[in-house]
């Protein structure tokens, strides 16, 4: 969909370098950005896209290279400075105080103020109301941000960025948590503000959206500059070539294995409020995927499960006999454990080491007599570490400065480290590129063979039929249908997430 006319040129990276310690970031990167375009920004999780965006908006400074902006040399000290200059940047994790209305967090730390220098809350009102109506958004501005959906977040995060008076918005996987209704007015927004004259920067893996949305597209690889050029120049197995440098015609390697016992058997479970009634039964060497749309009580039903969750019905049966798990202590000392859906919040320990969070839970595993023993430590960690591909400068660098992908690396070798029976995998290549989600799906396929039971939580159809033996399918908290690998299609799928007619179960 490239355009016939060559668009203004507003902002240049020339020859942008980046290192950290002894990693290089970045290496002689260049980016261009045209007004009124949707530029995709793509390549595997540490290919350095986060990285650049965060030299653009003064969050890091680069070793080497400069920035113009409409043709001026342009250096950001701060994030201040970049959206003083109108560039903006909306994160994968939202950064929004809960307890506060809509209109507070759009204006937090700039409130508009009377005469007597109180806050002006008829003005934020009003300005507020404004910027929604413009992107056609129906939400009060008095609204408190706990009460909204996940699309409604990132909707307030792009109004927040147009009252900077953004000219560039930077978009970091602003999809990975939506649904597909909620998908489709987002790329609505996105058209909206392109055709008003913004720059809208879409990192993202979802080569759907990048084809839907984008005109131009720029790869990294390790770092590395790979190509800039029309979206409408390429094809998706392409752009997949360049991010990785070779094909990858399996993302979805699932093996035939030997379904086996009944491991675990739920009974009309229930939690007040998110679903109830939901039955199904989980055998070795099975992947049953868990299927729906946002709000469908698919996260809910895990972490009642494993006990993050009080139930307030039903029965939980493991190998036979009736449990209860009061914390998820319980579930993992049972043989249960469970990636979670954030793994910011609730995945990682973001200050600790990566050594640290892969090894927590093999403790007993690394020990000889009374003590800890390196060499135990050490075949522990590089078990998973070596089979997912984890990028990490040293063992002692922390979490918080992995990529997104590698982090989730690590929350998925913490959790098997443990040596579940069952692992609980919710959204487990939310947000991360092609390359490893190819390697958790193989990881995945090999655990399920092996005698283990992986219950997968998935927002993404094609996951879902890829890797899944059977498909559980949630609309609004009501079970309404099992579905068999042979039988299931993404038109069944839908058909159950949008309808409570109660199916085959």
């Amino acid at each position: 969909m490239g355009a016939s006319v060559e668009k203004e040129i507003i902002l240049e990276m020339k020859n942008i370098s980046k290192r950290f310690g002894g990693v290089h970031a970045l290496d002689n990167v260049s980016l261009t950005l045209r007004r009124g375009e949707v530029h995709a920004l793509v390549g595997e999780n540490g290919a350095g896209k986060s990285t650049l965006m965060k030299i653009l908006i003064g969050l890091y400074s680069p070793d080497s290279g400069k920035i113009l902006l409409n043709g001026k040399d342009a250096a950001f000290k701060t994030v201040r400075d970049a959206q003083e200059a109108g560039i903006s940047m909306i994160f994968q994790e939202f950064n929004q105080v809960k307890v506060l209305s809509v209109m507070e967090n759009i204006y937090l730390g700039r409130e508009p103020k009377t005469k007597t220098g109180s806050v002006d809350f008829k003005k934020m009102y009003a300005n507020s109301s404004s910027l929604l109506k413009e992107l056609g958004v129906d939400l009060d501005p008095k609204t408190k941000i706990r009460d909204l959906t996940v699309a409604k977040h990132q909707l307030v995060e792009i109004v927040k960025a147009i009252s900077l008076n953004a000219g560039i918005i930077i978009m970091d996987e602003p999809t990975s948590a939506l649904s597909k209704n909620e998908i489709e007015y987002l790329l609505s927004t996105i058209r909206i503000l392109r055709d008003q004259g913004k720059c809208i920067v879409y990192i993202s893996h979802k080569m759907e959206e990048i084809f839907a949305v984008c005109e131009r597209v720029t790869v990294l690889r390790d770092g590395k500059f790979i190509h800039t050029g029309s979206v409408s120049d390429v094809s998706e197995k392409d752009l997949i070539r360049m991010m990785v440098a070779r094909e990858v015609n399996d993302l979805f390697p699932k093996q035939e294995s030997s379904i086996g016992d009944v491991l675990l058997q739920v009974k009309g479970l229930s939690v007040k409020g998110e679903f109830e009634d939901v039955t199904f039964d989980l055998r070795r060497g099975e992947i049953l995927g868990i299927a729906g749309l946002m709000g469908a009580g698919r996260t809910e039903l895990m972490e009642a499960i494993v006990g993050a969750r009080r139930p307030s019905g039903g029965e939980i049966y493991f190998k036979g006999k009736k449990i209860v798990n009061n914390i998820p202590g319980d579930a993992i000392k049972r043989g249960i454990a469970m990636v979670p859906e954030d793994r910011k919040k609730n995945g990682v320990f973001l200050k600790l080491s990566i050594k640290d969070n892969v090894l927590m839970s093999a403790l007993k595993k690394c020990m000889r007599g009374p003590g800890l023993k390196k060499d135990l430590e050490m075949r522990c960690f590089n078990e998973y570490a070596d089979k997912l591909e984890i990028k990490y400068s040293s063992l002692s660098q922390a979490c918080r400065n992995l990529s997104g992908g590698n982090q989730q690396k690590v929350a998925v070798s913490r959790v098997l480290n443990a040596d579940p029976e069952i692992i609980i995998l919710d959204e487990p290549t939310r947000g991360i590129d092609v390359k490893t989600k190819s390697e958790i799906h193989r990881l995945m396929s090999t655990l399920a063979g092996t005698g283990k039971a992986v219950l997968m939580v998935s927002s993404e159809i094609p996951e879902i039929l890829g890797m899944s033996d059977r498909i559980l399918v949630l609309h609004e908290g009501t079970q309404t249908g099992i579905l068999d690998r042979k039988e299931a299609t993404a038109d069944k799928i839908m058909e159950l997430a949008v309808k409570t007619t109660k199916m085959g179960a």
